[in-house]
């Protein structure tokens, strides 16, 4: 199976590597911003990605979890831009679709967040919980 490439955004859909998922859309289902993959880079090594995934909790319901991972499971999708890779498992994969996946730096803090998700309706004032569209 072909990958799916995607010049204009400069990301590559790998799929998940043990398990040859791919991606059959003709979108990203998450766009790594220009400060998410420079933040990356300062911060991971060769062998580390990002994971991020959904859980349940905050204060509105959902919250995203960020963290750095050195392997992949056979339910993950792997998003790659400019050399860095972002795993997603298949569940969170599903809640996350058209989203982007920025760094943003604030004087208070600085963090990897998701914006743009058109699956959540509602979140709180900090950003880190949300409600999904019924």
């Amino acid at each position: 199976m072909a990958l799916r490439s995607f010049p204009l955004l400069r990301s590559t859909v790998v799929g998940a590597l043990r398990s040859r998922q791919f991606c059959s859309s003709t979108s990203p289902p998450l766009v790594l911003t220009d400060q998410c993959v420079t933040q990356l880079k300062k911060i991971s090594t060769d062998d580390e990605h990002l994971r991020v995934s959904v859980d349940g909790g905050g204060c509105s319901g959902w919250q995203y979890k960020f963290s750095l991972d050195k392997s992949v499971n056979e339910d993950d999708s792997v998003i790659e831009r400019d050399g860095v890779r972002v795993l997603i498992d298949q569940v969170s994969f599903d809640v996350l679709k058209g989203s982007k996946l920025d760094y943003q730096q604030e004087m208070i803090r600085s963090a990897f967040v998701i914006v743009d998700n058109p699956q959540a309706e509602l979140g709180c004032s900090c950003g880190v919980s949300f409600s999904l569209k019924v």
